[in-house]
């Protein structure tokens, strides 16, 4: 039978495997014997080898890759540039290896039997760290749903880092990590406290305007230039796992651990290149990513790396009226306000809906308060008010919250 028939065969069973874990604990392996493993030399020929804790087992796969093993854009080894350029800059900013080493890093990815809940396992940890000469990835796979004590502690006594790099992991792959050590954390060490560094957010922040997506594939397509070959669709891989635990024949998990495989490497060409364009060192940076990083940098709290980042998307494309907008409230913030009014007059003429409105309120208050024009504050407000009514994107509650403020801001402006 095919795999993708007994895919097929298995989807009716997911929920019900995933309820009755102690189903098949009788047939447990009773003694610590490799011989006993279920097909032992296709494990081998695939660098997997057995973990024994109290007669239960996980596997383990461990590869090594060269630093000049490519990703994508990036060699495995610019990962080195990349931490060496926030040690060497003052920027502040979340994604910052400032103080760290490339070592300190470890790029984490998880498979799960389902999205969360108590009833979700994870049944796959993988994990990438370097050392001076190579990239070390392993990964720990759960044998049955009931051995999850040789899962963890195989995964727990041999971790050392500092930071995690993970793909949405701040709020999926380490909750769920936690959520199932506290169920056998008796039988295993401690979770070590950790930092995180979140490539999803950063790429929804940074690509958020060019690409309607953010799937790690996504990315790897459009952003890395690496498309995946042969790869299995990471939604079947809870369907492969209970085949896994039913017949105990590696051929569909190896395509999983395939596919976590190649998720781990892209975390760190990912991580690479995001630094690179944080840090202005990305010589096929646009200035719209520009844009969005000198965003993410004041959202921060590093105004003088924000307002760097605008100054030379603006320099490069004098049409970039999201860049001219952004400057305008940083050189406003410095004081600068006259110089800020002259960038919203020509975001209110040619800025998109939201842009023209908030450029527009923007020169209300300048000609209001600075210019004591009146007149002008009014002519200003009304166009906030058209901006308003032609942005077919904002939702109808932020319509009426905004359309009552200019309301108010008329009624004050024609007291005056």
């Amino acid at each position: 039978m095919s795999l993708k028939n007994k895919l097929k065969r298995m989807k009716t069973h997911l929920s019900d495997k995933e309820k009755e874990p102690e189903k098949h604990l009788k047939n447990a392996v009773s003694e610590v014997d490799d011989e006993a493993i279920p097909y032992k030399e296709i494990w081998e020929e695939n660098d997997v080898s057995p973990f024994w804790a109290d007669q239960e087992y996980c596997l383990i796969r461990e590869v090594r890759y060269p630093l000049t093993f490519k990703q994508g854009r990036y060699e495995l080894g610019e990962c080195f540039k990349a931490v060496e350029a926030w040690n060497n800059s003052d920027y502040k900013h979340p994604l910052s290896a400032k103080r760290h080493s490339l070592k300190d890093l470890f790029f984490f990815d998880t498979e799960t039997t389902g999205l969360r809940g108590v009833g979700s396992t994870i049944f796959m940890l993988g994990y990438a760290q370097f050392t001076d000469s190579e990239v070390i990835l392993k990964q720990h796979v759960l044998t049955h749903p009931g051995y999850e004590v040789p899962l963890y502690l195989s995964f727990l006594e041999n971790v050392d880092y500092s930071t995690l790099v993970t793909y949405n992991g701040k709020s999926f792959d380490w909750p769920q990590v936690k959520s199932r050590h506290t169920l056998i954390r008796d039988h295993v060490p401690k979770l070590p406290e950790t930092g995180h560094f979140d490539l999803y957010h950063a790429s929804r922040r940074l690509w958020k305007h060019k690409m309607e997506s953010v799937k790690l594939t996504d990315v790897e397509k459009h952003i890395l230039k690496f498309e995946r070959q042969d790869d299995l669709p990471g939604y079947l891989a809870p369907a492969i796992y209970f085949d896994f635990v039913e017949r105990k024949h590696p051929e569909g998990i190896i395509k999983v651990l395939d596919h976590n495989e190649k998720d781990i490497l892209s975390l760190i060409s990912l991580y690479t290149h995001i630094t690179f364009q944080l840090l202005g060192q990305d010589q096929e940076q646009t200035s719209y990513e520009k844009v969005e990083a000198g965003k993410w940098y004041k959202a921060a709290g590093d105004h003088a790396a924000s307002r760097l980042l605008l100054e030379q998307a603006y320099s490069e494309d004098l049409q970039n009226y999201a860049a001219a907008h952004s400057l305008a409230f940083s050189l406003k913030k410095k004081g600068e306000i006259h110089e800020a009014a002259v960038l919203w007059m020509k975001v209110c003429e040619n800025g998109s809906p939201r842009e023209k409105r908030e450029s527009a309120i923007e020169l209300a208050k300048y000609y209001e308060h600075h210019e004591k024009n009146t007149d002008y504050a009014i002519q200003y407000t009304q166009k906030a008010r058209e901006s308003l009514i032609d942005d077919e994107t904002i939702k109808s509650s932020v319509m009426k919250n905004e359309m009552t403020k200019i309301h108010h801001r008329l009624q004050r402006l024609n007291r005056k």
